[in-house]
């Protein structure tokens, strides 16, 4: 059986992307650069076409991901057309990522390739050594092997030496080549841009963590019951008593999960405070009134005068109420091939759904009312949308809350855009009348 004439390329996006990001921002971190994948994987094709003079069969894209589970990036490539990934596990080790899986995952493509003669060349895009048996074995099966390196920062090399010598044709991504489809972010600024100063994001952005909200409510607890303790044996007084619903904090108590203790207190905030957080609308909170930021894992429905929250702004609508089923395609499609994923992005993104299927303007005014928290249903339904882009997931072992809040920001960001357009004055009016 001949083997068919066409290519294949095998990547090694650990190999690639970390070696692009040494290149052009000084450190393997992916975190460093940005990577416009649909550019990059045309350059690919079109460079293995070039370089083996054969029509493409197929690239295979091999990446880890935390429990295997397709990032962003992973779902956008996974789409496009001549483009496989395969996944393997990324865990952490002694405070450093590393992928599991990923080089046995190439070896046994690379394997089964030439061994079913599914093409004459094999485009490698890697640089372990750990290939070099599955490299040997294609070569011994008739196939051609193009071995393709990133250009080393430091002008050395960044693979295998018995990978390099091993290989049929050797060929070198240089930064010019590099720079057409990933760059170097600019870390002086924020990634997406940040939203009109608004004193209240920064309050919100003070919180504690749930955490030491949980550990802030246990302490007082015990603070309490040592309380009632000395009170039993030196005679009655009135003891403070947490809330029925558990850990959850009272409103009025510094270190909540929904609102941070006054600077430089460690009192309860005045009132004075407390109206800081609010709207200029809002009405006062309600004395004892439970405040509760929406998780990941779920949520639970409890009437308004329990979160604190006037009635017609506890039956706003939320987005999967105005969702049709045409809708929710055409929502997933752009989440797959448009939504990069950054957590003020995705906060923007579910807003923007939102405002443009409300059946009436009229729940906007009900929402400002609301800030800076973000009513509890549509709270808890934004972040279960976040959570698809692989954002709240567990890093370095806690809850990375920092996205909770530009999540947050994004969609508050939204708001206030829409808001603004339905408030400018129109044409006429800005002229005035003669």
């Amino acid at each position: 059986m001949e083997h068919v004439d066409r290519c294949v390329v095998l990547v090694d996006a650990g190999y690639l992307l970390g070696a692009a990001a040494s290149l052009l921002a000084g450190e393997p971190a992916r975190s460093r650069i940005t990577v416009d994948h649909a550019a990059l994987i045309q350059q690919l094709r079109e460079r293995a076409e070039a370089d083996t003079r054969l029509p493409l069969l197929r690239i295979y894209w091999f990446d880890g991901a935390p429990d295997r589970v397709p990032q962003p990036e992973h779902r956008r490539l996974r789409v496009m057309p001549r483009v496989t990934v395969r996944l393997g596990a990324l865990t952490r080790s002694d405070g450093r990522w590393a992928q599991k899986g990923v080089d046995a995952a190439m070896h046994t493509e690379l394997t089964e390739l030439s061994r079913n003669r599914a093409c004459s060349d094999i485009v490698l895009v890697t640089g372990d050594g750990d290939l070099l048996p599955g490299l040997m074995s294609a070569k011994e099966h008739g196939v051609a092997v193009h071995l393709w390196a990133v250009q080393a920062a430091d002008g050395d090399y960044n693979q295998s030496e018995d990978l390099v010598a091993e290989a049929d044709e050797r060929s070198v991504l240089d930064r010019a080549w590099i720079t057409r489809a990933v760059r170097a972010k600019d870390l002086t600024g924020l990634c997406a841009p940040p939203p009109a100063p608004r004193p209240e994001i920064a309050a919100i952005l003070s919180a504690p963590l749930p955490e030491s909200a949980l550990a802030a409510s246990a302490e007082r607890a015990a603070a309490a019951a040592a309380a009632a303790a000395h009170n039993s044996a030196s005679g009655p007084a009135a003891v403070p008593s947490a809330d029925a619903g558990g850990p959850a904090e009272r409103a009025g108590e510094p270190g909540g999960a929904g609102l941070p203790a006054p600077a430089g207190s460690r009192g309860v905030p005045t009132p004075k405070d407390l109206a800081g957080l609010r709207g200029p609308s809002s009405a006062p909170h309600p004395t004892g009134a439970t405040l509760r930021w929406s998780s990941d894992k779920g949520w639970i429905d409890r009437p308004p005068a329990a979160l604190g929250e006037p009635a017609e702004t506890a039956s706003l609508p939320t987005l999967a109420q105005l969702t049709s089923a045409e809708q929710r395609w055409a929502d997933r499609e752009e989440d797959i091939t448009t939504v990069g994923g950054d957590p003020y992005e995705v906060g923007q993104v579910f807003a923007r759904r939102w405002l443009d299927r409300l059946p009436e303007a009229g729940h906007v005014p009900k929402l400002a009312t609301m800030y800076p928290r973000i009513p509890h249903r549509i709270d808890g339904e934004l972040l279960r949308y976040a959570a698809r882009f692989g954002l709240l997931a567990h890093k370095d072992d806690q809850i990375d809350e920092h996205d909770r809040y530009a999540i947050r920001a994004g969609f508050w960001r939204e708001i206030d855009v829409h808001a603004a357009v339905q408030h400018a004055p129109a044409p006429e009016d800005a002229r005035g009348t003669p």
